[in-house]
């Protein structure tokens, strides 16, 4: 009797993955290319692993796929135009799937991961200057509202606040034929009761 085949999968392998990848690279194991980054004069090495790199950019995949025999142990690639903090960025994005970078470094990462042909970070990069731009709009729209109704109430100055208009709806309310509805002169109905007496 066969008995039905069940998926086997695990959530946490490709988390897994990456971190026991970027342990590896951190600490210089198994790696087997060094890249060379150079700009304006300053320059770094990074050690990482060939398949990672290959994995996740373009760019790097066609370098791999297309030298030829080592001959050494280790591969050189050699960047050039590419800031160092940008590309140890560009690498610890890669090998554990987020980075942080100040905001007006997020259009150069995006740059750099078009350079080097990196999906991921490119949609990443994208989809964080979309909602920057959002929140901006949206900060400029209630600022705008605001500023609206400030002008509007400067400009409206015969709008009653709460208390007059408060009154004036009690006033409303009072029958007509009532001695409190319609003071006459601004002067309260007890002042002639009060004259009444003294006479």
């Amino acid at each position: 009797m066969e008995s039905n085949p069940v998926l086997l999968e695990s959530k946490s392998s490709p988390i897994n993955l990456l971190n026991e990848m970027h342990q590896l690279r951190l600490l210089g194991h198994l790696c087997d290319v060094t890249v060379s980054v150079e700009y304006q004069g300053v320059r770094a090495e990074f050690v990482a692993h060939k398949a990672v790199l290959a994995a996740t950019s373009k760019f790097f995949k066609e370098v791999f796929l297309n030298e030829k025999a080592m001959d050494g142990p280790r591969s050189n690639v050699f960047l050039n135009e590419v800031q160092v903090a940008d590309f140890a960025s560009f690498l610890e994005f890669v090998y554990t799937a987020k980075v942080e970078v100040e905001e007006d470094r997020v259009q150069r990462m995006l740059e750099i991961a078009e350079k080097l042909k990196c999906l991921d970070l490119s949609e990443t990069c994208f989809q964080l200057k979309k909602q920057m731009v959002e929140s901006v709009l949206l900060e400029l729209q209630n600022f705008s509202e605001s500023q609206n109704s400030e002008e509007e109430s400067a400009a409206h100055p015969n709008v009653l606040p709460e208390s007059k208009a408060a009154a004036v709806a009690e006033a409303e309310q009072d029958p007509p034929d009532s001695p409190v509805a319609k003071p006459s002169h601004g002067v309260s109905p007890e002042v002639p009761a009060a004259k009444s007496k003294e006479k």
